[in-house]
């Protein structure tokens, strides 16, 4: 991929890791599943070692090796652009969120922070140097993005959606477009469930899905990645004999057909052949 600085527009996602405790397995798992090459890379403090998942060339996910003593759950974390993570970063707390991590300076990768919402939902910001990210709410997206998963690179191992699953998207939303300036708009849904699309520059990038008291308490709100998979059916089957689980069988959806999943760490996040695909 090129070393140009091209730039994300700020409050797109570009860029999703996970902070692991078996970085060796870890791996395995993802290539096994998504059919990903790694390679090693300096990642931030204090991971002891970092990778790059690559598809086709291109860097799509990172995966870090967490210290032994930070038992932390394990959790995909989305990462939204910024063009200066000292000043998102105060924007954060001033809109009433949390920065629990940096900013700090990760190399060649820029400069990142990890903070939360006021629901309590984990995010990142990512202010790029040399490198663009994996691309996940950048390319041109179609309908399907209208219902929560996008429509731009389709490869199979793909991210190509974040939803943010929380208690009421409106209120949480309201944070969201403070601290990145989106347009917040209603998706019409007909199980009238409390979606908002995030929108830049009219074009989605994002949504958020209000699931009011159907949230679990032990996940809480929380952001979800969408991977491309060939055969939805077949990567849920392949999850599991690989030693992950089935959170939700897959399904039929207007994005698609979606199953939630966890890799043998516990980390959830969704596969899903999109629609039109």
């Amino acid at each position: 991929m090129t070393e140009a600085a091209i730039r994300h527009r700020p409050g797109t996602p570009c860029w999703v890791s996970l902070m692991v405790h078996g970085l060796d397995t870890t791996q395995d798992f993802y290539g096994a599943l998504f059919g990903w090459k790694f390679v090693p890379v300096p990642g931030p403090e204090p991971l002891s070692a970092y990778v790059r998942g690559v598809l086709d060339g291109q860097e799509v996910a990172g995966i870090g090796q967490l210290p032994p003593e930070r038992r932390l759950p394990l959790a995909w974390t989305t990462y939204l652009a910024t063009d200066d993570a000292d000043m998102t970063a105060e924007a954060i707390r001033c809109s009433g969120g949390t920065v629990g991590v940096g900013p700090l300076d990760t190399g060649v990768d820029g400069r990142v922070a990890i903070a939360s919402d006021p629901a309590g939902a984990v995010f990142g910001i990512r202010q790029a140097k040399a490198r663009t990210g994996g691309g996940t709410g950048s390319a041109e997206v179609g309908a399907a993005a209208e219902v929560g998963v996008g429509a731009g690179s389709r490869a199979h191992g793909t991210p190509v959606w974040n939803e943010l699953v929380t208690h009421d998207a409106a209120w949480v939303g309201t944070f969201y477009r403070s601290v990145f300036g989106y347009d917040l708009e209603t998706t019409g849904r007909d199980d009238g469930a409390d979606v908002l699309t995030l929108r830049l520059d009219g074009r989605p990038v994002a949504t958020l899905h209000g699931v009011g008291e159907g949230l679990g308490r032990v996940r809480g709100s929380h952001w979800m990645t969408y991977f491309e998979v060939a055969d939805t059916d077949a990567a849920a089957l392949r999850v599991v004999e690989l030693g992950g689980h089935v959170i939700d069988r897959p399904r039929e959806t207007a994005a698609g057909r979606v199953a939630t999943v966890t890799d043998p760490g516990g980390a959830v996040f969704s596969v899903v052949r999109s629609a039109g695909r």
